[in-house]
């Protein structure tokens, strides 16, 4: 375990609610970023992403629903993609510690991040969460981190801990996995930006990149 730490200092402005599933019915809308709690290069991509693409809606998603299994059920692989996320963090100057339980999952935690996003505050909990997970090596299956997540994003201890245990969120969760593979997403995190849909920690400057274009292009088009 890590050190406690001070879930006020990351109260963030809240990005609106969250409708779950088919993300190929919204390219006109804002930009929006696709992540698992339980994924370290999702940690790795939170802290920047609102700083490279200003804000957007933020979807919790599952990925062993996207990668049909978990990524990290075979151990060799596991290993790379634990010294990959080590070395992508020191590159980013980001912590990052290992929770207790990685690579378990944390379905209770997404369910909850759902639940957050639905009231509109997706981007306070997700980041509380994966803060506590990868910055102080906490467990998003404990009740009490939890709680701590959901009181940085605002919410009740009732209302996170009863969406914890809400099975009903999974299909949501699951939809929307389902509809970034028919989109072409192989991979979390990942980013829509003006109706592409660009996945991988990594590919966050290619986005802002576009998102510049588009705006651009939008800014130069003639009226009327």
């Amino acid at each position: 375990m890590g050190d406690v730490i001070s879930l006020n200092d990351w109260r963030r402005a809240g990005t609106g609610s969250w409708t779950p599933a088919s993300p190929e019915g919204q390219v006109h809308r804002a930009p929006a970023f696709f992540f698992d709690l339980g994924c370290p290069f999702s940690y790795l991509a939170a802290e920047r992403v609102e700083r490279l693409l200003g804000s957007v809606a933020w979807i919790p998603t599952s990925s062993v629903a996207l990668h049909r299994g978990s990524r990290w059920s075979d151990a060799r692989a596991s290993a790379l993609a634990r010294l990959r996320a080590e070395e992508r963090a020191r590159e980013l100057r980001l912590p990052l510690v290992w929770p207790e339980r990685f690579p378990a999952g944390v379905p209770m935690a997404l369910r909850a991040a759902a639940h957050a996003a639905q009231l509109g505050a997706g981007a306070e909990f997700a980041l509380a969460a994966v803060r506590l997970a990868y910055c102080g090596g906490f467990d998003l299956e404990d009740p009490e981190t939890l709680a701590e997540a959901a009181a940085a994003a605002g919410m009740t201890l009732e209302q996170c801990l009863g969406a914890a245990g809400d099975l009903a969120h999974d299909g949501a969760l699951n939809a929307t996995a389902r509809s970034l593979m028919r989109c072409g997403v192989r991979e979390l995190p990942a980013v829509r930006v003006a109706g592409r849909y660009i996945a991988g920690e990594r590919h966050l400057p290619e986005a802002a990149a576009l998102l510049r274009s588009v705006s651009h292009s939008h800014r130069l088009a003639p009226v009327g």
